[in-house]
């Protein structure tokens, strides 16, 4: 797997995650929709994590800057 995710990319994904997560713990969110929500977050942070979108590769996109 080559990276595809830059920092602000990455940065922006785990915040997300972590704003879904709590949303879910302090019941803001519940039902089916909430469940929905954490999986996008556990995505979110996992993709985090790992530096790697699929999405990302399918549609080549690379959020990463090229130093010159």
């Amino acid at each position: 797997m080559t990276k595809n995710i830059g920092a602000t990319d990455k940065a922006i994904r785990a915040l997300a995650g972590i704003a879904i997560a709590l949303l879910y713990y302090f019941n803001i969110i519940s039902g089916t929709f909430a469940l929905i929500l954490m999986a996008v977050a556990v995505l979110l942070l996992v993709t985090s994590f790992i530096n790697f979108c699929p999405l990302y590769g399918i549609l080549k996109i690379n959020s990463i800057k090229k130093v010159k």
